[in-house]
């Protein structure tokens, strides 16, 4: 595994993901500077999100049709190209234009990027996928401080910030692209074991993916739930105050650093299935403690728990779709990357109105229950096949060649 290649995507990953992170906190200031309303600001995160993340399967197609290193740099300037021009125009269309090639540009880049990382962690695909994954982490827990600083200290006009970032960071992955290539080639074409062999022909197994994304589907509904409904639970049902209610999911995003680094080691010892069963499993007992003793403590006990079974299997996923699709590495990595994210967000609408009409306890109740068909979801999932690639974790054996 080249760390140092994996480390440079990882920041390229951070640049990406701190525009998205951040535009959360901007809308306050879209409402108070601008005059936007509600309804307004709400497309805006409709085209950061929903949309990237339902066209990044497009470009992970595009990325499978051949090496595409420049996606990378491209994805990385539209980004913070994008974010950064909200600062200096109020028209709301083109505010939303603006936006909405920021979410193109994380779109663009993150199947690319997570190719590469697949090919050059070698056979520690899992702890390499969980150093990529803690820079898009990293950006979502960073950008909502950075934002608030940024406009605090120089107005509006201090988004600049994020299209200065973006060129720098762009250009140390233009310069370090070519070198990226070939260690990817070179890690593609190593023999899979000492005798020189080759590896076996890949293949893509859509019914095991299917699968997958059945499990993907209840898991993102589970994390926009928790996110949406876990601090109102605890300051509306038990009483908790903003501050105490709001915090929850700063442990759950902090502690989810950690959780992603030890999920990748899990995966690589372990295997990929069974550390997406693990994280599935851990999440019922969780949210059990959360939804029946309806105590704060409780919650707060459960935080950290949560964040391992929420984030410790992420690497996990993203590999087990590459590792299922071979031959669409990119594909896949738009779907594990992209759609994870915005499936939840199209199902919370609904939970949202149950919530109304039955209260937010029902609500917990029905999350609770998501979390038991999620785990039971897991166990549909087949191991990898051994024609599925050449580096596939060695559960049992220290020989490279075991699957």
């Amino acid at each position: 595994m080249n760390k140092k290649y994996l480390y440079m995507l990882s920041a390229g990953h951070l640049s990406v993901d701190i525009n998205s992170g951040s535009l959360p906190a901007l809308l306050p200031f879209f409402v108070t500077e601008y005059g936007m309303d509600y309804t307004s600001v709400a497309g805006l995160m409709f085209a950061s999100s929903c949309l990237s993340s339902v066209i990044q399967p497009l470009f992970g197609h595009l990325a499978d049709k051949g090496s595409r290193q420049w996606f990378m740099v491209l994805g990385i300037l539209m980004a913070g190209m994008g974010i950064g021009l909200t600062g200096f125009v109020t028209d709301y269309w083109l505010i939303f234009a603006a936006v909405t090639c920021m979410g193109i540009g994380s779109a663009i880049f993150h199947p690319e990027a997570a190719r590469n990382v697949n090919a050059i962690a070698g056979k520690k695909k899992g702890q390499g996928m969980s150093i990529f994954s803690v820079g898009g982490n990293g950006g979502f827990g960073l950008g909502p401080l950075l934002a608030v600083f940024l406009i605090t200290c120089f107005g509006m006009k201090g988004t600049a910030f994020y299209a200065l970032a973006s060129l720098f960071t762009a250009g140390m992955v233009a310069l370090a692209a070519p070198a990226i290539r070939r260690e990817s080639q070179r890690q593609l074409s190593a023999p899979i074991s000492q005798g020189g062999s080759t590896a076996p022909a890949k293949e893509n197994d859509w019914p095991a993916f299917a699968r997958l994304f059945v499990v993907i589907l209840f898991r993102s509904t589970l994390y926009a739930s928790i996110s949406s409904f876990l601090p109102l639970f605890c300051i509306q049902a038990l009483g908790a105050s903003n501050a105490v209610g709001s915090a929850t999911l700063s442990i759950i995003s902090i502690s989810g650093i950690v959780a992603t680094l030890a999920g990748g080691w899990l995966a690589d010892k372990k295997g990929y299935v069974k550390t997406v069963r693990y994280g599935a499993l851990l999440m019922v007992p969780c949210l059990a403690m959360v939804v029946f003793p309806q105590n704060i403590w409780a919650v707060y006990a459960m935080l950290i728990p949560m964040s391992f079974a929420m984030q410790g299997s992420y690497a996990a996923f993203v590999v087990l779709g590459q590792t299922y699709l071979a031959k669409s590495l990119g594909f896949a990595s738009g779907v594990t990357l992209g759609l994870s994210f915005s499936l939840g967000g199209m199902v919370v609408p609904s939970l949202g109105w149950y919530a109304d009409n039955y209260g937010l306890a029902a609500v917990m109740l029905v999350i609770f229950l998501i979390s038991v068909a999620c785990a039971a979801a897991t166990f549909l999932l087949p191991e990898p096949k051994k024609s599925a690639g050449k580096n596939l974790p060695a559960n049992r054996s220290e020989s490279p060649s075991v699957p």
